[in-house]
């Protein structure tokens, strides 16, 4: 039966390796060998730090922060769940995940929230960026690891570089999404007042955007959670590798409680950011209790005033 291939076969494979290993390598490299150099200056201070807390201390000061934010139940928990993790023998890699994770985040922070903001004021540059974030998800993770590794080499840097790019999206759009549904009348009624572009930013548009910024944190977390045990692949540690080395040596045992523990951590984190999610949901503003506040004082209200109006 007749095929398209019959009469002309495109050699994409060895574009994309001549692409690669013959243009972008040789002349790219050392740029990106430069990019990794914070990313592991991050990443090996918390290791150091988390691993140089004591384990009673650690847990102490996370239970503590999820009774905050959670409740009591989950900082039970949590307690819990650090405990277990310590009296199986995995506690040096939780914290070794937990270094990788909150790099990764940070960075995807870092990163992700002032581009979705320029993407919210800017339609063209949400029109460039959009393809770009649909393939970023799009993409299998495996997908990652063939160039990061041929740009970064192997390691724990390198690992946390493709779980930047694959958690990253998330936020970036979920920022976009909050700004762009702050209600329209607030805006009209900040302009009206004097405000800058900066104070409107600053004091209304984050503020109201705070709760769905904070699921996109959310979905970035979980993103970099799913990302631990592929990147042990390339020479990334913690739990992940772990749970590689259980399964290349048919060690069901090992391999299920790294698996724990990665599940234990996930639940720990998830929950604690989607308290603090809840926790920074505002309040819709009233534009006519603003407006009449404005005219009984006979001044212009400040940009905070009107987000504390209700």
């Amino acid at each position: 039966m007749f095929s398209p291939s019959d009469v002309l076969l495109i050699p994409f494979d060895d574009w994309v390796n001549i692409l690669v290993r013959e243009w972008i390598v040789p002349n790219f490299r050392p740029l990106f060998r430069a990019l990794q150099v914070p990313v592991s200056m991050v990443l090996d201070w918390l290791d150091t730090f988390f691993n140089a807390v004591p384990m009673l201390v650690f847990t102490a000061a996370l239970a503590l922060l999820t009774w905050r934010t959670a409740g009591r139940g989950m900082a039970i928990f949590t307690v819990i769940s650090l405990i277990f993790i310590d009296m199986i023998g995995l506690w040096p890699e939780t914290m070794t995940t937990l270094s990788m994770i909150v790099t990764s985040v940070l960075f995807c922070v870092v990163l992700g929230v002032p581009l979705g903001i320029l993407a919210a004021r800017n339609d063209r540059v949400l029109a460039v960026i959009r393809p770009v974030l649909d393939i970023m998800q799009t993409v299998p993770s495996f997908v990652y690891l063939v160039p990061i590794v041929m740009l970064f080499g192997v390691g724990m840097a390198p690992g946390i570089i493709a779980t930047i790019i694959f958690a990253l999206p998330p936020i970036v759009r979920l920022t976009n999404l909050g700004i762009r549904n702050v209600r329209g009348d607030l805006i009209e009624a900040a302009e009206a007042f004097g405000s800058t572009s900066w104070q409107m930013l600053w004091n209304i548009q984050l503020p109201l955007a705070m709760r769905t910024i904070m699921a996109g944190l959310n979905q970035t977390l979980m993103l970099a959670l799913s990302m631990v045990v592929i990147t042990s692949m390339i020479g990334a540690g913690g739990l992940g590798l772990t749970v590689y080395t259980g399964l290349g040596r048919l060690d069901v045992g090992g391999a299920t409680a790294g698996g724990v523990g990665i599940v234990l951590l996930a639940i720990i984190l998830d929950r604690i950011t989607q308290a603090l999610g809840e926790a920074n949901g505002v309040r819709t503003v009233p534009l006519r209790q603003t407006v009449l506040s404005f005219f009984r004082r006979g001044a212009p209200a400040s940009t905070a005033e009107i987000r504390r109006a209700a």
